[in-house]
């Protein structure tokens, strides 16, 4: 693989229930078993929750647009990952995230931090999953947010109109490196694939 003593960043993209955040925890271990000073896995979702938790218009009135099936604006969620990276970011880090960009008006944005930060050439990765195949993992890994039939074909329409012109940019865009992956496979064999690939590009 990559020689991991220099820091990398690395965005997972894909469908709701496709893996990414499993992905992600196995590709940190990976990274450092492979020597990275230090791998950190960023993902947003948590960051909304805490602003929904809270009392400010900002907060409730995010938190109505989401129950309502929306999506909170750009501006949140610039602000939520930016929020993340000034509080846990010290430039030794490699970065491992899921969760953003979310938009196409996300990405520049995202590649001024990633610059700002130190990284060269920013690494995509597409885990890729039909939407049943992505529907039936929503509908088994249990979630209460996931059982709803009506909240699963939101996702899947979000990711349709929003998340697929963003993998899309990325995978036409020479300042990052981009590998497309079969996400319906076995855990291990989905992560197989991914680490033999990011040799061949980095190497």
């Amino acid at each position: 693989m990559q020689n991991t003593v220099d820091k990398q960043f690395y965005i997972i993209m894909g469908r709701s229930g496709c893996g990414k955040g499993t992905q992600a925890q196995l590709l940190k271990k990976a990274l450092e078993e492979q020597g990275a000073e230090k791998v950190i896995h960023v993902t947003t979702g948590g960051g909304f929750r805490e602003l929904h938790e809270g009392s400010s218009y900002a907060a409730q009135h995010s938190k109505e647009v989401v129950n309502a099936g929306g999506l909170s604006p750009e501006f949140l969620a610039i602000w939520n990952w930016s929020n993340i990276f000034i509080n846990n970011l010290t430039g030794i880090e490699s970065v491992i995230l899921d969760g953003a960009p979310r938009r196409l008006d996300e990405i520049a944005p995202l590649l001024s931090a990633i610059r700002f930060y130190g990284y060269d050439k920013p690494l995509v990765i597409h885990l890729d999953v039909s939407e049943t195949w992505a529907m039936d993992k929503l509908t088994s890994r249990g979630r209460e947010d996931d059982k709803n039939k009506e909240e699963q074909e939101r996702k899947m329409k979000w990711f349709n109109e929003d998340m697929l012109p963003c993998i899309d940019a990325y995978s036409r865009d020479s300042r990052y490196d981009f590998i497309h992956v079969n996400g319906q496979q076995a855990i291990e064999d989905v992560h197989k694939e991914i680490i033999e690939k990011l040799y061949e590009i980095r190497h």
